[in-house]
C-alpha cells in the first residue's frame, strides 16, 4: 500500500481511540453518577464495551499487524462483558442488594413470584 493509504488509516485509527476514550470517560463518570450497583454495571458495561471495542480497533488500523490480534479480543470482549454483566447483577440481587427507590421495573421478582 502506498505512504497516504497508512497516513489516512493512521487518522481513522486516532479518531477510534478518541472516540473509545470518551465513551471509557463516560463510563468512569456513569460509575459515579448511577445511584445502585445495577444502574452502574449497566453504564459501565455498555460504555465500556463500546470504548474497548473502539479503542482496540483503532489500534488495528494503526499498526496493521495488530488489526487480527484486536478483532479477536473485541469478540472475546463482545462475548463475555454481557455474560460478565448478567452474572453480577444476579449475585448482586440474590445477596439482597436493593434497588434504589426511583426504580420502577423489578423483572427479577416478578419472575419469582410467577414460579
Amino acid at each position: 500500500m502506498t505512504a497516504v493509504v497508512y497516513i489516512i488509516l493512521e487518522i481513522i485509527g486516532y479518531i477510534f481511540i478518541s472516540i473509545g476514550t470518551f465513551f471509557l470517560l463516560l463510563a468512569s463518570i456513569g460509575l459515579i453518577r448511577m445511584p445502585d450497583v445495577y444502574n452502574r454495571m449497566q453504564t459501565a458495561t455498555k460504555a465500556t464495551t463500546l470504548g474497548a471495542l473502539s479503542v482496540l480497533v483503532g489500534i488495528g488500523l494503526i499498526d496493521l499487524w495488530w488489526l487480527p490480534k484486536s478483532l479477536i479480543l473485541a469478540i472475546f470482549i463482545v462475548l463475555t462483558a454481557p455474560i460478565g454483566a448478567s452474572a453480577l447483577a444476579r449475585a448482586s440481587y440474590k445477596h439482597g442488594v436493593k434497588l434504589w427507590k426511583g426504580s420502577v421495573v423489578d423483572k427479577y421478582k416478578d419472575e419469582k413470584e410467577e414460579d
